[in-house]
């Protein structure tokens, strides 16, 4: 018998009917004699829509009450879910986070997990019961309700599986795995079949929105096997695991983008020590992640700092910059929301060369300007124009034989 964490989607409980096909797709684990506790997450729309009712109140609500408002959606699927189980005959009980203490810090609308107090949920399991959990949510030290961030959920059902030790743990989504590249994109995209954890780690923070990243960072950190299904068609998914495990080891398993990146440059700044800390410093302060970081020295002492931001954090970043600049003496503060990330991911980078090199070649054979480049042991990410996303994709999936199976 397997313990096996599950979590479901917004489309896979998007309305009665697909909570109910969730039920019996449960209810099949069960009679296979397996221990199921299930993550589930607003249903398709819901968040959206609330989220939409606290900007018709107030355009910026405070983050604690907008995050004690967005709990609410998977507290409504839980209980629908609940219920639908309970009319095929299983025993099934729902939780919010707090109820099953999953605590976290107290950063509103961003929070982290700490711990999880598991003992509720394995009493259940001894009992036979399957446990339904609210994704995408907890409680701080203070009993406050915390919300994760988009993608939450994954991360909640990961977390429960690390906590309890889970054989598994399945993601199930509107996709039936993790593929070399989005397939509305290119056509041809292959279906990965098993992907190391550091690979999806990497897709994750670049742009792929199978899992979100800190579901991933989890599933590493604990070594859980996690794996991609879909919710509406049978098959094997995608399999995540670690390095040791996956025996297939592609040169290149897949090409990453981002279209939410935006770009900022401080120009004519002193070339001093201690500047790129005063730079990013009150941007850091203001909560905003910094990606990519581009520090060009010129003639004169001065040097233009670039670095991109979340394409939302736009504003509030230039806002911020500005300030520094007047503080600093710069020339100015430009920037350009136009912008995206394309990244190639692999393992089989760590020995081979040359892959950066061909990637600059295809882009340059295709007229796309690279306005930025970072590279790490298993990634090369480049910035380019917005308009020239598809074609870079497109053009990177062919040169590196992505659609064909096994090394290019």
């Amino acid at each position: 018998m397997a313990l096996i964490v599950q979590k479901y989607g917004g489309t896979s409980v998007g309305n009665p009917e697909r909570i109910t096909a969730v039920a019996e797709k449960v209810a099949k684990f069960r009679e296979d004699g397996h221990d199921v506790v299930v993550v589930v997450s607003a249903m398709s729309g819901e968040t959206n829509r609330l989220t939409g009712l606290a900007q018709q109140i107030n355009e910026r609500p405070e983050a604690r009450e907008l995050d004690v408002l967005l709990s609410t959606g998977e507290q409504v699927t839980i209980a629908l879910l609940s219920m639908a189980m309970h009319r095929l005959g299983l025993d099934a009980k729902s939780y919010t986070g707090g109820q099953v203490r999953i605590l976290t810090d107290s950063v509103h609308c961003k929070a982290r997990i700490v711990s999880i107090a598991d003992q509720k949920i394995r009493d259940d399991l001894k009992a036979g019961r399957v446990v339904v959990v609210a994704g995408f949510q907890g409680v701080d030290e203070n009993g406050s309700i915390t919300t994760l961030g988009r993608g939450g959920s994954d991360t909640t059902a990961v977390a429960l599986a690390a906590a309890l030790k889970a054989d598994e743990c399945q993601i199930y989504t509107d996709v039936d795995g993790v593929y070399t590249t989005d397939p509305r994109v290119v056509s041809d995209a292959r279906k990965i079949d098993v992907i190391t954890y550091e690979e999806m780690l990497e897709m994750a923070s670049l742009g792929a929105k199978v899992l979100q990243i800190r579901s991933v960072e989890f599933a590493s950190k604990y070594n859980v096997p996690l794996r991609v299904l879909s919710s509406f068609e049978d098959g094997e998914g995608t399999l995540i695991t670690s390095e040791e495990e996956c025996m297939e080891q592609a040169l290149i398993s897949g090409i990453a983008f981002n279209r939410d990146e935006a770009k900022l440059t401080v120009a004519g700044v002193p070339d001093q020590p201690g500047v790129a800390h005063r730079i990013l410093g009150p941007v850091s302060k203001a909560n905003i992640e910094v990606d990519m970081i581009i520090q060009n020295v010129g003639d004169d002492n001065a040097t233009d700092f670039t670095f991109t931001v979340h394409r939302n954090d736009y504003n509030i970043a230039k806002d911020i910059l500005e300030n520094v600049a007047k503080e600093l003496g710069a020339k100015e503060v430009t920037g350009d929301v136009k912008i995206v990330k394309l990244s190639l991911v692999g393992v089989g980078m760590r020995s081979h060369a040359g892959i950066a090199s061909k990637m600059f070649e295809t882009l340059a054979q295709e007229g796309i300007n690279i306005r930025m480049i970072s590279t790490s042991e298993i990634k090369v990410s480049v910035v380019i124009d917005e308009k020239y996303l598809e074609l870079g994709v497109r053009s990177l999936h062919t040169a590196f034989n992505l659609e064909q199976k096994g090394t290019p």
